[in-house]
């Protein structure tokens, strides 16, 4: 007879259980959401603070050897090294009064310019970046250089670099093309004021020429004691009869203030004292005088390192035949007016864009990657050998070296590419 009874007081008992846990079961979830919520915003503070903090807090490296045989001590490193961009160069070429006789020949491929960047890092970049080899943190002087320029001259130099790099591009393009253009000298252009005593550290540089006190890199020289000097051998002839210690006016047209008058001591040569000097190194300003127009767009792009693929999409469109040989070709290296073929600065970075854009054909300069057997006296000599280029990469791009113009021609051939026939430029 007790059954009955004892079955509902059963149930009432589950019910409550099954209530009490279920509470409980509530508060811990409740809990539990709370303290997630808690954590997620703890972590989006953290990153928020982290990308504001710039990374010298806590990136170091090392900076480069400002004087053969110096020490390389570490630094703070507020910017870093990266991959940019791989952009064609055909799109940015434009020709301009074409003569009736000059034909400019359609391509279905292009040539690809490739760029790196250094901007400021913050403590969040850096610690996306750790790990990363195509990621390099870098110093005051290993972003601006060890003659003290700030990024603002060092942007400028990088533009007219640039603008030499166009030239002599278009110089030796035309020339394998054809034609016959010529070379002009260029503006005085200051592209550092000379170093007179270095410290004992051979780091940095105890004293400047006495220039230093009134030039600065990016400079003009326009006169000198109010004759005109468009050139660095006019220049070189106003200063021949000058001594050491002399003081001369000059005329000197600064980016971003103008025209104006200085007055600098000269001093003299080191490699032959009874000469004068001005004590700076001038920017290589040379023109080149076509038989046509051409314009390259570079935008505000800086830098020479993209020569040999400007004057290989020049080539491509100035002469008929296809250089490319149907597929895109992604190129780097400067070019000197003989042909042959210069280093360029990141050039991991560069092999990383490089395949990011999707383009598996890079022509790099060999100077660079001509050994592929680390030297086994110095392992950590800080070259990238052609392993840690092709690493870089995800081994998806094609690295082919190119020590000149020629040899640049001849592999295009070899992959599918057309031989350049020159025109008849008459």
């Amino acid at each position: 007879m007790a059954r009955p009874a004892i079955q509902p007081a059963a149930m009432v008992r589950s019910v409550t259980d099954t209530t009490s846990f279920s509470v409980a079961s509530g508060r811990f979830q409740r809990w539990l959401g709370g303290a997630v919520a808690a954590i997620a915003l703890v972590l989006l503070a953290a990153i928020g603070v982290t990308a504001l903090v710039p990374s010298d807090v806590v990136a170091r490296a090392e900076d480069p050897r400002c004087v053969a045989g110096g020490p390389t001590p570490t630094a703070d490193a507020p910017y870093a090294l990266i991959p940019a961009s791989a952009e064609s160069v055909n799109d940015r070429v434009e020709y301009r009064d074409l003569p009736d006789d000059v034909e400019v020949f359609p391509t279905e491929n292009d040539f690809f310019f490739v760029t790196v960047s250094q901007p400021e890092q913050s403590v969040l970049s850096w610690l996306v970046g750790v790990g990363e080899d195509v990621v390099d943190p870098l110093t005051e002087i290993g972003r601006n250089g060890c003659s003290g320029r700030t990024s603002s001259q060092n942007r400028q130099l990088g533009l007219q670099q640039m603008r030499s790099a166009t030239q002599e591009a278009q110089y030796v393009a035309l020339r394998a093309a054809g034609y016959d253009p010529t070379i002009e000298q260029g503006a005085v252009v200051v592209q550092d004021v000379l170093c007179r005593v270095v410290a004992e550290d051979g780091f940095t540089c105890d004293e400047q020429f006495a220039a230093g006190e009134v030039l600065e890199p990016g400079d003009t020289v326009v006169e000198v004691e109010g004759v005109n000097v468009p050139t660095v051998a006019d220049l070189s002839a106003e200063l021949a009869g000058l001594q050491p210690g002399d003081s001369v006016q000059l005329l000197i047209d600064r980016a971003g203030s103008g025209p104006r008058n200085v007055i600098v001591e000269l001093s003299a040569d080191p490699d032959d004292p009874e000469r004068a000097i001005i004590g700076f190194r001038p920017f290589d300003t040379q023109s080149v005088d076509l038989p046509f127009d051409v314009q390259i767009d570079t935008s505000t792009i800086g830098g020479p390192s993209a020569g040999l693929s400007f004057t290989l999409a020049l080539i491509d469109e100035l002469t008929e035949g296809d250089l490319t040989g149907g597929q895109n070709i992604a190129v780097t290296g400067t070019i000197r007016l003989d042909g042959t073929v210069g280093p360029i600065g990141g050039l991991e970075q560069k092999v990383s864009a490089v395949e990011q854009h999707g383009v598996d054909v890079f022509l790099v300069p060999s100077e660079q990657v001509e050994f592929s057997e680390p030297d086994p006296d110095n392992p950590d000599d800080g070259i990238c050998r052609i392993e840690c280029l092709r690493a870089a990469g995800d081994g998806e791009v094609r690295l082919i070296p190119v020590a000149s113009l020629d040899e640049a021609l001849t592999v295009l051939e070899t992959l599918g590419g057309d031989p350049v026939v020159p025109v008849d430029a008459g």
